[in-house]
């Protein structure tokens, strides 16, 4: 495509579908946002247990997308692309998930592998911060139902998809309010084995600068920032220290769900499965630090990025 094209970039993740209506330009590199929102479906509901999309999960879904078609509509799009990921990867009844989605939006959804979608969440946060921070980025696209592990500097360079998610995590190990001693360290030594597995393939050693994306992260950063409300305005490309943001993600796991729902940034549909979220976050934190630190270097950051997988997807439809 040449020129100014506007597009539609959906992500239907395990917990939420999220749309981008934007004008990208490929030529100029720019992308100009139209509407930007997020719905918490919670389509991964039940996926990790029974191997299948749950029918109450698939109403609320598809409900949405034909709530984004009428908004796509009315905004002129004129090219679609519609990524899911891991909760439509692994249950056994994606079909019926994949012609719903068709009827909604008169466009076959692409189920995308997971190193696909890491090269997509690379693309979409590496646009906006490249020029701001040095490489090589290692861009972690946490979700419900998998984690994202990408490095490099202008381009991928290795990749990773972890089956750790906040809302796989909540339903294997954090069932109490709040979570038991015995139910976070079973969590933590899931997360552990994950990201032995991963750093087999991703040199988590090489990192410059450590890059946060997806609600977890945000509501984290949110909570470190001490905001009183969700801003996404202060929330992108914000820089925290290493101890901060951990401290925030252990605050945030071991509150009672009363205590986070009462917290004035925090989303309702991220209440129950935001302590299992900044669990993963601070583990992979803390593998990493510990891992720039035995390669003979020092992590004492976090960068924090609204632009993400949707970004992605926009450039993907623009430079096809």
């Amino acid at each position: 495509m040449g020129g100014v094209t506007r597009v539609a970039a959906i992500d239907c993740g395990t917990n939420s579908i999220r749309l981008l209506v934007a004008d990208v330009d490929p030529d100029a590199g720019t992308l100009v946002d139209l509407d930007r929102r997020m719905e918490v479906v919670r389509l991964g509901q039940g996926v990790d247990r029974t191997g299948r999309i749950a029918p109450e999960a698939l109403v609320r879904t598809l409900d949405a997308a034909r709530r984004y078609n009428d908004i796509c509509t009315g905004l002129g799009v004129e090219a679609i692309r519609f990524v899911a990921t891991s909760a439509s990867r692994d249950a056994e009844n994606r079909a019926d998930f994949v012609s719903g989605v068709h009827d909604a939006l008169g466009v076959e959804p692409e189920v995308v592998a997971g190193h696909e979608e890491a090269e997509l969440s690379f693309r979409g946060a590496t646009g906006v911060l490249g020029a701001r921070h040095p490489g090589p980025f290692l861009v972690v696209d946490l979700g419900g139902g998998s984690t994202e592990l990408v490095l490099g500097t202008t381009a991928p360079e290795a990749a990773f998809s972890m089956d750790i998610g906040c809302v796989r995590m909540t339903e294997r190990h954090l069932r109490s309010d709040p979570p038991t001693a015995v139910e976070i360290a079973a969590a933590h030594a899931d997360v552990a084995a994950a990201l032995d597995t991963a750093s087999a393939v991703v040199p988590l050693g090489k990192t410059v600068t450590l890059v946060g994306l997806a609600g977890t992260v945000t509501t984290v950063t949110a909570h470190g920032l001490g905001l009183p409300a969700y801003d996404p305005a202060a929330i992108d490309g914000s820089v925290l220290p290493v101890d901060v943001v951990l401290a925030a993600c252990d605050d945030l796991l071991t509150r009672t769900r009363e205590d986070r729902a009462a917290l004035g940034f925090m989303h309702p549909g991220r209440v129950d499965v935001v302590g299992a979220g900044a669990l993963v976050w601070a583990d992979v934190i803390r593998r990493v630090r510990d891992d720039v630190a035995a390669a003979g270097g020092r992590l004492t950051e976090v960068v924090t990025s609204e632009h993400d997988i949707l970004d992605g997807i926009a450039w993907s439809i623009a430079t096809r």
